[in-house]
């Protein structure tokens, strides 16, 4: 019998043109009349302004450099589009993605080579997590092509290609405008690329393009029209007898959704098969956010060894398991320990579906197949009882004494009684993927973190950009300060851009996540005075207030005071912890990641 491991990904499928959360679409409207533009003001700087803004980009993420400041007049110049400009590109290109995650697509522009090679890590985590993010790059002269010259921001040799082959692995698609003639189906076409395969692109523009007109810029730009993609229809119809055939002859049926039911557009679907059928469902740890957790039939978090209280016991233990859009790697999997096998499981993917240890169906868009499927299955509520039978509601932490040091599960707590549909939670890489894990989410309330890529640091820029597209929703960011030295200074543009989130920094004097998998001196940092810092970075010029806790009495106080009298500003409470203080499931978590890494070699 095969265990579930590392299934392979297929290709995400997206139908619409943008993406907004929990599978809802915005598709552009193509009833705008093409008008006639001014020659002078049909360049090509003008042309991808008025497609940001098309495609539902209201905000960039810049950070400026000689070879994009033309590009960044002509996008400053559309009145719909704001110029966010950040303090590092990799900031800008954390913030494009969280940008992405809230409105379906979110861009970021950036200088050649200098600032290419520096946002590319955070492009490469909107890769990881199929969020479309168009990277923007003001390119070399055009003259300067296919010369033997050597530029400044370069490695030093006469080859202008080093920053796109580094973008090919990064990117789904790549185009070099140093053309005017080919610039406007190039750009369109890196667009729309973008959209339909709800991935990252790369465009280039030489810097002395923008301001040149062209005739194929002298109309308002035609809006998108994206064919949609088809399922297959006699392989659907196989498909679901198939499935039906499987789920309706088993006893205990349940369902599990990935982070792919956001890619395939499919959330909707997901929660109406579940009403339809009766069974209960779970979400993998990435998927938290992607479906409402006040559903009746809503059962937890699906975490292997670390998952919320009597989940996994009913996954685990079902006879036939559905898993919508999963990723199944040694993180989500717990170095690769959980107990699921192979031939009782149902995995669909954006455009696939695998039935057991059988066949495996093509062309299917999940949303189809999960609509199609509920149409075909018997009631069966017999595992949502074994689940109501066997559940306990959550203990409460042991109560504080007065002044007692601060515990990691008292914060929680209180984070939880803040929490409504008009605030959202970003949670960094580190122990707040384990304790925000366990927040239940009120209806409305937006919930993001950054599981495949994991990339420390993150959550600074992602709440700059998610804060930016989700006014006036409120942003409650949870980072761990080993995380927050790696990228805080975009707190700067946070508060410049007159954001207010409450940001919760846990300082537990290091990369706690990294101590628990293995320990050493690397993973002490130097303390910083963390409230200072952010004082300083707001030099009296905006609105921001900062506050140290180290017990609940001032912990109750500072959520008051920044729910309250401080609601409009950004709010940066420092909270001062047990270095040793964490969750019960990254000591689990850890130890079961560290065994997979330090696996011997096989032999050879």
């Amino acid at each position: 019998m095969d265990s579930i491991g590392s299934l392979d990904s297929s290709k995400p499928a997206n139908n619409d043109v943008g993406n907004v959360p929990n599978g809802t679409a915005s598709a552009i409207k193509n009833s705008v009349p093409a008008t006639a533009v001014p020659t002078t003001e049909a360049t090509l700087g003008r042309h991808l302004a008025h497609r940001l803004v098309q495609v539902g980009v209201t905000d960039v993420f810049s950070v400026p450099g000689d070879f994009n400041l033309t590009l960044l007049d002509h996008l400053i110049a559309e009145p719909k589009l704001t110029n966010v400009g950040c303090c590092n590109e990799l900031n800008a290109g954390y913030a494009a993605d969280g940008y992405a995650r809230c409105r379906g697509v979110g861009a970021c522009v950036v200088t050649f080579t200098v600032g290419g090679l520096s946002v590319i890590n955070a492009i490469a985590g909107a890769y990881s997590e199929n969020l479309p993010v168009i990277c923007i790059v003001g390119g070399p002269n055009t003259n300067d092509f296919g010369t033997n010259r050597i530029l400044h921001h370069t490695i030093g040799l006469p080859d202008f290609s080093q920053e796109l082959r580094c973008f090919q692995t990064v990117t789904c698609y790549q185009a070099v405008v140093n053309n005017i003639e080919d610039a406007h189906e190039m750009i369109d076409t890196a667009i729309s690329t973008c959209l339909k395969e709800s991935k990252p692109v790369y465009i280039s523009i030489s810097c002395n393009l923008p301001g040149i007109p062209h005739p194929t810029f002298s109309r308002e730009p035609v809006p998108f029209s994206l064919s949609p993609r088809l399922s297959n229809k006699l392989g659907l119809e196989a498909a679901v007898e198939a499935a039906a055939a499987f789920l309706n002859k088993a006893v205990k049926p349940v369902m599990v959704g990935g982070p792919k039911l956001r890619v395939a557009k499919a959330c909707e679907a997901f929660v109406e098969l579940a009403d339809a059928s009766g069974y209960p469902f779970a979400v993998m740890p990435s998927a938290k956010g992607l479906v409402p957790e006040y559903h009746q039939h809503f059962i937890g978090t699906f975490w292997g060894a670390v998952s919320t209280a009597f989940c996994a016991e009913i996954v685990e233990s079902a006879d036939a398991y559905l898993f919508a859009g999963p990723i199944f790697n040694d993180y989500s999997s717990v170095g690769y320990s959980l107990l699921l096998k192979k031939e009782k499981a149902i995995i669909v993917q954006p455009d696939r579906v695998v039935i057991s240890n059988g066949p495996a169906f093509g062309c299917i868009l999940m949303k189809d197949f999960l609509t199609a499927l509920g149409k075909r299955l018997q009631h069966n509520n017999t595992a949502y009882e074994n689940y109501a039978r066997i559940f306990v509601p959550d203990g409460k932490p042991l109560k504080a004494e007065p002044g007692e040091p601060l515990r990691v599960n008292i914060l929680f707590k209180h984070v939880q009684e803040m929490l409504s549909g008009e605030t959202a939670v970003i949670a960094e890489t580190g122990d707040s993927w384990f304790n925000c894990q366990k927040l239940k989410l009120p209806k409305g309330c937006g919930y993001e973190f950054q599981m495949q890529y994991g990339s420390i640091g993150w959550s600074v820029g992602a709440t700059l950009g998610y804060a930016q597209a989700v006014r006036p929703k409120r942003v409650i960011s949870c980072i761990g300060d080993g995380s927050f030295q790696v990228t805080a200074q975009d707190v700067s543009t946070m508060i410049r851009n007159e954001q207010n989130p409450i940001i919760f920094l846990i300082n537990n004097g290091g990369y706690t996540i990294e101590v628990e998998i293995h320990d050493g001196p690397y993973n002490v940092i130097k303390n910083w005075n963390y409230t200072a810092l952010v004082d300083a970075i707001h030099n009296g010029d905006g609105k921001c207030w900062t506050s140290k806790v180290t017990c609940e009495e001032e912990l109750i106080e500072a959520i008051q005071t920044a729910t309250g009298d401080k609601k409009d500003c950004l709010c940066f409470i420092e909270v001062i912890v047990h270095k040793d203080d964490t969750s019960k499931e990254l000591l689990e978590w850890g130890s079961r990641v560290c065994a997979a890494n330090s696996r011997p070699p096989n032999p050879q």
